[in-house]
This record gives C-alpha cells, structure tokens and sequence, in this order.
C-alpha cells in the first residue's frame, strides 16, 4: 500500500550521498556566479551607456570617468609591469588631493 499524497514537499539532499550533494552545490554556486556576472555586465553596460551619453559638467565629474577607464586599463596590465601600475595609482591620488578627498 502507498502512503498518502501530501501537499509538503520532500526534501532531496537528505536522500543522496554526500558526494551528490557536493556537486548540487557547486552547480548551485556556479549558477549563481553566472547568474551575477551577467547581471554585473548587464549593470556595466548600462554605466558605460551613460558616461557616453551624459556629458560631465565639472572636473570632478571627467574624473569619475577617467578613474573608471584607468581602472580598466589597469586590470588588463600584466602583474609585472609595475610602472604602469604606479602610474594609475599616482594618478589616483592626484585626483584625491585635487578634489580635497586626501
């Protein structure tokens, strides 16, 4: 005889072996990650789309963008190229102090 049907639903990952679960979960991660870094793309496209269109109105404002395209210049530079990198960071810093932030 078959027990009852219920409304309450049964929990999986308690019935597999624990090398099952592991990979549920690393496909559950992986789905998630992905999931976010489209969203990131989706979100860094939009950002892009506006510096392009919405002209800066101050100099603080042009610095806002050139800190986000030095930023992408930046992490394309390989790990050895260490001028470059000192470069983008002195960069960095001359737009804190001439904005007062340092």
């Amino acid at each position: 005889m078959r027990p009852p049907m219920t409304d309450v639903p049964v929990e999986l990952d308690k019935h597999r072996g624990m090398a099952a679960q592991k990979a549920t979960d690393l496909r559950r991660a992986l789905s998630e990650v992905e999931n976010n870094v489209r969203e990131l793309r989706e979100r860094e496209a939009d950002l892009e789309s506006c510096m392009l269109t919405v002209p800066a109105m101050s100099w603080p404002e042009a610095a806002v963008k050139a800190r986000y395209l030095l930023n992408l210049y930046a992490a394309g530079l390989p790990a050895e190229d260490t001028r470059h990198r000192a470069l983008v960071a002195a960069l960095f810093d001359d737009f804190a102090r001439l904005n007062g932030d340092g």
